[in-house]
């Protein structure tokens, strides 16, 4: 394999893996097994955008895997990656979703910590930030995940 096609197989597997997770971090009846897979999913789609990819891509997978493990109830590995997530935020100078995503992150980690103080503190940080997201159809989604159910307690 080139260099070049080796390049297109990280990007190809970094996309498909990401895109994924998503149907199974979505679907209704969620088994172990399932789980389990997609853990490993998200992992390797970072994994992969780690070799090929931009800050950006590493941003939003570390935001995946944070995601991932919150809405799975994996405090510590939350937020292990929630943490990640706003330092590399913070590293590229990010705006618009991906500072917005980054501070929801560690939100949805606070709520489900049960600590109350921060929760408001990144809670009130997201909102800030996805005021600020340029492109309506982006501000209405993360306005809509921003108003989901996955706040343990805390909304």
């Amino acid at each position: 394999m080139t260099a070049a096609e080796m390049q297109q197989f990280h990007r190809d597997m970094g996309t498909s893996t990401f895109n994924r997770s998503w149907e199974i971090l979505l679907k209704e009846d969620r088994s172990r097994k399932d789980e389990d897979h997609l853990i490993n999913m998200v992992h390797a789609s970072l994994f992969h955008w780690r070799q090929v990819g931009e800050p950006v891509n590493v941003l939003r997978g570390e935001w995946m895997i944070a995601h991932v493990y919150t809405l799975l109830g994996h405090k510590e590995a939350a937020y292990y990656h929630a943490e990640n997530t706003l330092r590399i935020a913070e590293e590229v100078k990010a705006g618009d979703w991906d500072l917005a995503y980054s501070y929801e992150a560690m939100a949805r980690v606070m709520a489900l910590h049960g600590n109350r103080a921060e929760f408001e503190k990144y809670h009130a940080s997201a909102l800030e930030a996805g005021d600020k997201i340029a492109e309506d159809s982006d501000r209405k989604q993360f306005d809509a995940d921003m108003n989901d159910g996955y706040w343990f307690g805390m909304k």
